[in-house]
């Protein structure tokens, strides 16, 4: 068995959880903060079984579409002497992958 987790982009999420419980997947999410622009992403976690583990990532990234965001430098010291934008690649999934040794319900 394995256990995906995924940081999604809070307006993917819908699509994202949509496709996989169509496919039949039960996924578990919440709220996460962090990353180079400090946005707010949805963590989603997906237990399954290895032989079904390239259908789950596929069908993550089908639904999640990256694109380039620029912000303003906060530093004021940096602001007055030259205004700088710092670019970051987001929306794209961030997917972590590992083995479950043992699974219980109770």
């Amino acid at each position: 068995m394995k256990m995906v987790m995924a940081v999604v982009e809070r307006e993917e999420t819908a699509r994202v959880l949509e496709a996989l419980i169509a496919a039949g997947y039960a996924v578990t999410f919440g709220e996460s903060r962090g990353g180079f622009l400090r946005q707010a992403r949805q963590t989603l976690f997906i237990g399954v079984e290895a032989a079904k583990l390239n259908d789950v990532l596929s069908i993550i990234k089908n639904n999640c579409r990256s694109h380039v965001e620029s912000r303003e430098a906060e530093n004021e010291l940096v602001m007055q002497v030259a205004p700088r934008r710092t670019f970051a690649e987001v929306g794209s999934a961030a997917v972590f992958v590992w083995d479950i040794d043992r699974f219980e319900t109770y």
